[in-house]
């Protein structure tokens, strides 16, 4: 669909804002400037305790984490007196700020459970956390300041962490009424559901079956019991606290216990995994009434409550007046909308209803050649997202009768067919839809994220996969594509039957996304369609239930943000044999693949990757051991780098300032200007 925007609209810069239903003593001692100052300082002063501490165990320095994404430089959040937060009063820079922000969700991205360990989906989990107070929250800038947790800290160089909470914090339900207070026992009732199989199904174990002492093992043992006996389990009934490094003392001291060294281990306690749980919830509502709550009988504690859920329509969030952070600013109310794909989202930030959105390819080329176009003077490069873009290939493809596809599996695991993919893909038009100025700045050739963790000598870790890999100017290829294709024929022939044929879903009635999914199909084919033929194909509501749990697509491509800054939280996701492993359990199905020399190859990059996770003495060998395992695993085509997300958008917030939370954001009903946006830019890395 091709928007029109010479035509005559609508706007309204300053909408009348209504509740309307649309349709359809231990501190954190470092934080940085920039983002690159904060962490290289950070790295170098982690690199000092590591020396002070090695002959007493060793230690491992890693830069503060950002889970799915804040940039480290140094911001002050706005505060506003508590009886005037959510209200229309204009900023000291005279603007006037949005009180009930409207914003959006594709459909089929919309939230998939109420409960916030069961989730590793972005688009879940940002609905989620801002209803749930974690120990340690992330400014605008990346940086770690308190939440539930006033003090924290380490004295032994990262083996137990202490952290001294609030004892103001109040669980209560959808109407505000109180519940229960927040107390230690909570996270001790939290990380027994994440690490109990049967009740949370191995979902947001990865890292805090690395990171805290007995956590693997425990899992382990519920794993093996049968399900009525572990769903028994609690954190006080049964062996939870004599297996697992966690002790509340009394009700607002928390204790952990790492299996190693873990100076990063703080960078953790944001995510989902190190949440709380109010063991009197559980005892209410009973082990089946969790796994199945939906808003109307949450318990939050965090700056907001869930007042309607209507799916496929809206989600609506509003203030929770019991929230403890009394100076913080916070919206009236948050309301997602549920749209069909970006070209709705955008047509709804041009009526006015909601607040921002990202300008689609064709959009932004019209805007972009016309200065006389109305929305030229707000076009604004976004603040690059923490995610990395991956094409996952299915290794365990099934048919739509559930038989398996052989065809696609014997091919993806011959590795001159995946290198030929590697090589022999230009996806320049690919990455102009998402930024048609300048796509080149998407380019991914690596797995991890950039700008991310660093070398205690300042060096980004992902240059060092870079030298690895011996990319001067990127991947692109087609000599290397064209000799990989025809050895792959060569090596399939009586094999396979040519085409090979790419099943790609998309949800149905996205033409966004149907747009972007032609262009891919155009990039595969560029390779002969005697050699691959790609099939665009639909889901209606739920890719992960219509999708990938039927194992019917032959690569995804999906984005995975830090849960803490180390390459194991992006690696660690695609080894053998652990169910904590996101991707390679639910995107690769590499466990159920019978390739022998696909599975040793894989094998391979799994011992080097744990063994990697194994150095916790030196963080230039655990850093170097971890480029070597992510190169090995790109030179072999185990999973294909696509890009980085750099958008174009029009939107009335400031993103360079703004927490994930929907908290001390600064907005504008104006939407903000190009100028605006690159001073935004400049005052951020300036700093």
């Amino acid at each position: 669909m091709e928007i029109l925007l010479n035509q005559s609209r609508q706007r309204d810069f300053f909408p009348a804002r209504r509740k309307k239903r649309l349709l359809p003593g231990l501190r954190i001692l470092f934080g940085g400037k920039d983002m690159k100052k904060a962490t290289r300082l950070l790295a170098l002063l982690l690199a000092a305790l590591m020396v002070l501490t090695a002959c007493g165990g060793g230690g491992e320095t890693t830069p503060p984490a950002a889970n799915d994404g804040g940039q480290s430089g140094e911001t002050t959040p706005a505060t506003t007196p508590e009886d005037v937060i959510g209200e229309t009063t204009p900023a000291d820079d005279g603007i006037t700020p949005v009180t009930d922000w409207y914003t959006w969700q594709v459909q089929g991205t919309e939230i998939e459970t109420f409960l916030i360990f069961n989730s590793e989906v972005s688009s879940t989990l940002e609905v989620l956390t801002a209803c749930n107070s974690p120990l340690l929250e992330r400014n605008g800038a990346g940086q770690l300041v308190p939440a539930a947790a006033k003090e924290w800290g380490s004295e032994d160089g990262g083996i137990t962490w202490t952290f001294k909470l609030r004892d103001d914090i109040t669980w209560v339900d959808v109407d505000g009424n109180e519940k229960a207070k927040t107390v230690a026992h909570d996270w001790l009732t939290g990380l027994e559901w994440v690490l109990n199989f049967h009740k949370n199904g191995g979902a947001n174990t990865s890292m805090p079956n690395l990171l805290v002492k007995g956590a693997q093992e425990y899992y382990d043992y519920t794993h093996d019991l049968d399900e009525a006996e572990a769903l028994a389990l609690s954190a006080d009934n049964g062996p939870f606290l004599e297996m697992v490094g966690i002790e509340a003392p009394d009700d607002y001291t928390l204790v952990y216990t790492c299996p190693n060294n873990a100076p990063y281990f703080e960078t953790l306690c944001f995510g989902a995994a190190l949440r709380p749980l109010s063991q009197a919830q559980v005892d209410e509502m009973g082990v089946s009434g969790i796994r199945s709550m939906d808003n109307t009988d949450m318990w939050y504690n965090g700056a907001y409550v869930i007042t309607e859920y209507i799916q496929g329509n809206t989600t609506v969030l509003e203030r929770n007046p019991s929230y403890w952070d009394k100076d913080c600013t916070l919206f009236d109310s948050v309301t997602y909308v549920t749209v069909e794909d970006n070209v709705r989202a955008q047509d709804l930030f041009m009526n006015g209803e909601v607040d921002w959105c990202n300008v689609t390819e064709a959009t932004l080329q019209t805007i972009y050649e016309d200065p006389s176009d109305e929305w030229y003077p707000y076009l604004v490069e976004a603040r690059p997202t923490p995610y990395s873009y991956q094409a996952h290939l299915n290794y365990a493809k099934n048919k739509e009768d559930g038989t398996p596809d052989d065809n696609w599996n014997n091919a993806v695991a011959n590795e001159a067919f995946r290198l030929s993919l590697l090589y022999g893909l230009d996806l320049t038009k690919f990455w102009a839809r998402t930024n048609f100025i300048n796509p080149a700045s998407c380019e991914n050739v690596a797995y991890t994220m950039t700008e991310m963790m660093y070398y205690p000598d300042g060096r980004d870790y992902v240059q060092a996969v870079w030298d690895r890999l011996g990319y001067k100017s990127g991947r692109y290829d087609a000599e290397k594509g064209k000799q990989y294709k025809e050895q792959a024929m060569q090596e399939l022939a009586g094999k396979v039957t040519f085409p090979v044929e790419v099943d790609y879903y998309i949800a149905g009635g996205n033409q966004s996304s149907l747009d972007s999914a032609t262009v891919l199909k155009e990039v595969f084919e560029s390779l002969g369609t005697d050699y691959i033929t790609m099939n665009i194909k639909t889901y209606v509501s739920s890719f992960t239930k219509e999708v990938t749990i039927p194992r019917l697509q032959s690569f995804a491509i999906s984005g995975w943000g830090a849960d803490y800054r180390d390459p194991d939280n992006f690696l660690g996701q695609e080894i053998m044999g652990a169910d904590s492993a996101y991707y390679a359990c639910n995107y690769a199905n590499i466990n159920d693949a019978t390739d022998p020399e696909l599975l040793s190859t894989w094998q391979t990059f799994t011992d080097m990757t744990v063994a990697a996770s194994q150095i916790y003495d030196d963080i230039t060998k655990r850093y170097d051991a971890y480029a070597d395992a992510e190169a090995f695993m790109i030179e072999h085509a185990l999973v294909i780098p696509v890009r980085y997300q750099i958008t174009w958008k029009l939107t009335k917030s400031n993103d360079y300032d703004a927490m994930e939370t929907f908290k001390n954001w600064h907005t504008s009903t104006t939407p903000y200007t190009t100028e605006q946006y690159e001073q935004f830019k400049a005052d951020f890395y300036a700093k």
